[in-house]
């Protein structure tokens, strides 16, 4: 952009920003007030609906705030997708830039970049900050405004915090130490509020409906990215449709793994490779237009038949993701579920071909941001299953190619522990043979 140019754009910003305005004398004048203009308040529009009620919020906001109380903690300062979208309903989107969430006993502020105008502040429980590109640490600068010069402690997630950034937050406030609370937040997140599993039914809801649209869709010659596609647009329809005006038309995604080779691993992305009569065929949709929340369907199918080897580790796979959805309810710790289940494939004679725990939490998470570790169904995860959490059961068995019944098989649904104590699977696509040869 020319300099003329950066001299009107920034004329107009000004007024919008409330900068203090003078003479400039020169246009370098004006150009060197633009460049030092470190951080603004940008308040473009008005606030955007927010997908819970600020009750809710409130909730989320005082629990933190009862254990920076705990914890002498002056101020909170997450950089996380997860953690700035569960107490502030702010999802951003990186793109190579920093972004956090600062939290005192008497406010809460995201830090975003200039690059993505008044929608941070819009779409914030709370104030918002701006950091211009102009000069290095902006970033480090905006959160120091919010922050000060404290001598609490400063709370942050050691496990999504970078090194360089821990240093130059020590650095621009050496009075305050830097502890970590990831695991307390994370221990937060995974008990559930009424308005959250709303929230997880309508993913499920969504996901339910892309199995149809997979299952619709499956026929000799299609292409895997073909089905993904018609996958997701019916997924993405349902969500904008029910969810209105309270959260963003945000991602969706569907994997079409076909095939021996294809379905071999969980994340496998969907390729040109044209469905086969007898193929087996893994579907993993994940709705998640829900302001970071997620949700998850994974089914086997084939095309056309079934040839024996591969019925029997289908078969055996679903006996134990049944096994699966019996064990889940409240007082039971996951790892005695993985254990009983690791029995079942023993007895089985297929331990060696499982692949990876058995289910984990959901809440905000997804394929690049996001995980609730504590509350895993794996063997050194000894987590008490309580009212209030989400989990899923999904077990995989994969047979390495040249074997019979080479291929992955997965099922995957998700249960709901209610604060009853009642267990719902919230998951109502059928699994097994009976329902998904496709023919």
């Amino acid at each position: 952009m020319a300099t003329s140019s950066y001299l009107r754009h920034f004329s107009r910003l000004s007024s919008s920003f409330q900068l203090p305005t003078r003479a400039f004398a020169t246009q370098n004048d004006r150009v060197e007030k633009f460049l030092n203009t470190r951080h603004l308040r940008l308040q473009n529009g008005e606030k955007s609906p927010l997908l819970f009620t600020p009750q809710e919020y409130e909730r989320r906001l005082t629990n933190l705030r009862s254990l920076m109380k705990e914890k002498n903690i002056g101020a909170a300062v997450f950089t996380s997708i997860h953690n700035i979208a569960y107490f502030s309903n702010y999802v951003y989107c990186s793109m190579g830039r920093p972004y956090a969430l600062v939290v005192t006993q008497d406010s809460q502020t995201s830090v975003s970049a200039l690059v993505d105008g008044g929608q941070p502040w819009r779409r914030t429980y709370g104030e918002n900050i701006v950091y211009t590109d102009w000069k290095k640490d902006n970033y480090i600068h905006a959160i120091k405004e919010v922050v000060g010069d404290m001598k609490e402690n400063i709370g942050v997630e050691m496990d999504h915090m970078n090194m360089l950034t821990h240093k130059k937050l020590s650095t621009a406030i050496p009075t305050a130490s830097i502890i970590d609370i990831s695991q307390e937040t994370g221990e937060q997140r995974m008990i559930k509020s009424d308005e959250e599993i709303e929230i997880t039914k309508i993913g499920a809801a969504a996901a339910d409906i892309g199995g149809e649209v997979c299952k619709a869709n499956i026929r000799e010659g299609v292409e895997e990215w073909e089905i993904g596609r018609e996958v997701v647009n019916a997924m993405t329809e349902y969500m904008a449709k029910t969810l209105d005006d309270r959260a963003e038309i945000m991602d969706a995604w569907a994997w079409i793994q076909s095939g021996s080779i294809n379905s071999d691993g969980c994340h496998n992305p969907m390729t040109r490779r044209k469905i086969k009569k007898g193929d087996i065929i893994m579907l993993n949709c994940f709705p998640e237009s829900m302001q970071g929340y997620y949700n998850a369907l994974e089914r086997v199918f084939f095309c056309d038949h079934v040839d024996d080897a591969s019925l029997k580790v289908w078969e055996a796979n679903c006996a134990v993701h049944k096994r699966g959805l019996e064990l889940i309810k409240p007082g039971v710790k996951c790892s005695e579920i993985a254990d009983e289940l690791n029995e079942m494939l023993v007895e089985m004679d297929m331990i060696e071909y499982r692949t990876f725990g058995y289910g984990h939490s959901f809440g905000i998470i997804s394929h690049y941001y996001g995980r609730e570790p504590g509350l895993e169904l794996r063997e050194d995860v000894h987590t008490v299953i309580q009212p209030g959490m989400v989990l899923s059961m999904e077990p995989m068995l994969w047979i390495p190619e040249g074997q019979p019944g080479a291929g992955g098989y997965r099922e995957h649904d998700c249960l709901v522990v209610h604060h009853d104590g009642s267990v719902e699977n919230v998951t109502k696509f059928p699994f097994g043979p009976e329902h998904n040869i496709v023919k």
